[in-house]
């Protein structure tokens, strides 16, 4: 595997990271890099699980980014040319990625807030495993703008493999029609009969349709169950910082964490996010449905969104399954972000 990196006087530095020691990427290694600038690293795993990118930053110590769209995703075997500033250091990291989306099985479970007990009964449904990543995003985001599409906000992340944040609602039904007919797909939203793709508007979404759309508030809780009936996680009734990225209390009887924000990610700049699928995954296969960041819902409440699972900054008490909030439409924030579905 090579990669051309045009440059005078780069600076290479033989780094490679395997994520966690995942086995498989444990031998990713930077072999060469010559006075042309070509950067060679050994051949990656060809395993489906695993994603690998070229990170760059000025300096060995970072920070590191992956900015270039040439360098966001290499395939195995692959090759590139892009042009940087010097000096300029290189790493080749690997990923383990979950499955882009998982099924959600029909049936009926039980739903518990501060209001009491309520059914949840859901039709089969496939959701994205994982909150949309910030390179997601931008790949989609991208092939939007350049096909009508208009958003207010940009979208932000703490790095390529975090959830997206600093979006609103309307940016993110706008960018679930752009997937869809990026991928071929029949848009879910509409507004007078046409593709929602401009505006602060309150559109139409037809649920019968094949593309991405914002999950229900029944359907989002449901697959945060993971199967598991009454409990007030998706794992069970007990949390900790094993268990998901959020604001320690132990004040309450069920949070068996410490005090505070998780350590790990608390780090540089907010948010304080951790990468997409870091913490184990429900009983459906579903990462991060508590804590990291909250996950915008279709349903409404006046001028109000739903959201759900709480946030990296919030407290056990916003990461229960039953517990849900509300946003004004073109509220955005550091602890925002969402989660599509589609049949």
């Amino acid at each position: 595997m090579n990669l051309t990196i045009r440059g005078i006087g780069c600076l290479a530095v033989a780094l490679a990271c395997a994520v966690c020691g995942m086995a498989g990427a444990a031998d990713l290694a930077i072999q060469s890099f010559n006075g042309t600038g070509q950067l060679t690293f050994n051949t990656l795993n060809t395993d489906t699980n695993y994603t690998y990118r070229v990170e760059w930053a000025s300096t060995p110590a970072g920070p590191w980014n992956n900015s270039w769209d040439v360098l966001a995703a290499i395939q195995a075997p692959g090759s590139g040319i892009v042009t940087c500033s010097v000096p300029m250091c290189y790493r080749v990291v690997a990923s383990l990625t979950p499955a882009a989306m998982v099924q959600i099985p029909a049936g009926t479970n039980s739903g518990i807030d501060q209001f009491g007990e309520y059914s949840l009964t859901v039709t089969a449904f496939l959701m994205d495993a994982t909150e949309v990543t910030k390179a997601l995003w931008d790949s989609v985001y991208t092939w939007a703008i350049m096909n009508g599409y208009e958003f207010d906000n940009a979208g932000s992340g703490k790095a390529w493999n975090h959830p997206v944040q600093m979006v609103n609602w309307y940016d993110c039904v706008k960018w679930c029609n752009a997937r869809s007919q990026k991928e071929g797909r029949s848009p879910c939203y509409t507004l007078n009969g046409n593709v929602y793709k401009t505006g602060q508007s309150s559109p139409v979404c037809n649920f019968a349709a094949i593309g991405y759309r914002l999950p229900t508030m029944i359907e989002w809780e449901y697959a945060a169950r993971g199967g598991l009936i009454g409990k007030r996680f998706p794992w069970g009734d007990l949390i900790d910082h094993g268990m998901a990225n959020y604001f320690g209390y132990p004040v309450f009887p069920y949070d068996l964490g410490y005090e505070g924000l998780d350590t790990r990610f608390s780090i540089g700049d907010i948010p304080y996010t951790s990468p997409a699928g870091t913490f184990p995954a429900n009983g459906y296969g579903l990462y991060d449905m508590a804590g990291n960041v909250w996950e915008w819902c279709w349903d409404s409440s006046d001028e109000y969104r739903y959201i759900h699972d709480g946030s990296w900054a919030d407290d056990s008490e916003f990461a229960c399954c039953g517990r849900r909030g509300n946003w004004n439409y073109p509220f955005n924030a550091g602890f925002g972000g969402f989660r599509p579905v589609r049949r």
